[in-house]
């Protein structure tokens, strides 16, 4: 499993991830919490190339507020 970072927000219906570095999935990617639940899929990059965000859309049955906070990974 590739960490993705951690959930800094929500915005529009999305989360948002703060990556690590400059690594980075695949859009369409699985995202997993640490418990190995389905969160959702990478559906876009954005940001500084360095350090981007990630935005994640989540899962039906995933409170987007929950996310906040989480460290997310890439199945």
């Amino acid at each position: 499993m590739q960490k993705l970072g951690d959930v800094v927000r929500t915005a529009q219906g999305l989360a948002v991830v703060r990556t690590p570095g400059e690594e980075y999935p695949d859009l369409g990617t699985e995202v997993v919490d640490e418990q190995l639940d389905a969160v959702g899929r990478v559906v876009d990059v954005f940001g500084p190339v360095d350090r981007p965000y990630l935005a994640v859309s989540p899962s039906e049955d995933v409170a987007l507020a929950s996310l906040v906070g989480l460290k997310l990974y890439a199945r």
